[in-house]
């Protein structure tokens, strides 16, 4: 009897991946995109399938290391307390730190200032064999920018620059960075926490209530809660003019941090596995160097058994 041939780890991760993929092809909308989708899960059954990614992600990340040939670049965007910090904590535990870095960007210095818009973000870019993660990004530069043009304005471009079209050509000048990005084997990856305001309602008064919490709450926050609307239509705006086939948007439903954790950590591991990674194969001549060096060792060994 012939055996049905076993499932790819992506084909097994599948469900939840394909749903939440947006790579530019076809129309997109926001709205058609839940905030409190969860699948076939319950929390039980999503644990056990966070523990059996990290489990995985571990194996492939030493693999990634020692073949240092690729790198991963892990984008995370959402609205304020959507998860973000949360989530890398989660789904990244026991991941070697020698091999993965988090960059979080917030307010650029009066040195990024003085460069292009995309500088820091490429100075903070992965090594090759290693993970880096954005906690925001370069999109920051066409979202919190667009709903602030004062902000725009402290970026010193001279003013002719400065016109109708700069957000469209800032989309344009990010697609081109991580297309180069990708030929050079740096596979991107990005995430979009979508939560809902009433979720981000209930977090936020769990870290007023909460004193081991409230160090992450900001008077600003409640400032750009009012701008909801128009951080939802830019983000929409970002999505649909960025998203590639070789830089796809995952647009993560949110409500339930188990359920994103299971989305983010299933889109890695799937990604990681069709980078078909390996350990490096010694080759020849070095295999016969280190039988020298094993054999000195023996000797080494048998001799000081000897002198005992």
């Amino acid at each position: 009897m012939n055996k049905k041939p076993s499932k790819s780890l992506a084909q097994e991760l599948d469900r939840y991946i394909s749903p939440f993929r947006h790579d530019g092809s076809g129309k997109f909308h926001l709205k058609d995109h839940k905030t409190d989708e969860r699948g076939d899960l319950d929390k039980e059954k999503a644990q056990a399938i966070l523990d059996s990614n990290k489990r995985r992600m571990i194996e492939f990340q030493e693999k990634l290391y020692a073949q240092d040939r690729w790198s991963l670049l892990i984008v995370f965007q959402a609205m304020d307390a959507g998860g973000k910090d949360s989530a890398i904590k989660a789904i990244f535990e026991g991941i070697n730190p020698q091999g993965c870095e988090v960059h979080a960007f917030k307010a650029p210095s009066s040195k990024e200032l003085d460069h292009d818009f995309l500088w820091r973000h490429m100075i903070a870019l992965p090594e090759r064999g290693r993970i880096g993660i954005f906690n925001r990004s370069h999109y920051e530069e066409c979202l919190v920018t667009r709903v602030h043009p004062e902000i725009l304005a402290k970026e010193k471009l001279p003013p002719k620059l400065v016109t109708k079209h700069i957000w469209r050509e800032r989309f344009e000048d990010i697609s081109a960075f991580e297309r180069y990005l990708s030929r050079n084997g740096t596979v991107v990856l990005k995430f979009f926490l979508n939560v809902s305001r009433e979720e981000q309602r209930e977090r936020f008064l769990e870290r007023l209530e909460d004193p081991a919490k409230q160090w992450k709450f900001s008077m600003d926050d409640i400032k750009e809660r009012a701008l909801w609307p128009r951080y939802q239509a830019v983000y929409q705006d970002i999505v649909r003019h960025t998203a590639t086939p070789h830089a796809p948007w995952y647009v993560v439903p949110a409500d339930h941090k188990w359920f994103a954790r299971v989305v983010i950590g299933s889109v890695i591991n799937a990604t990681l596995e069709k980078l078909d990674l390996r350990f490096p194969r010694a080759d020849k001549a070095s295999l016969e160097e280190f039988e020298q060096v094993r054999q000195a060792l023996k000797k080494e060994e048998n001799g000081g058994k000897k002198r005992r």
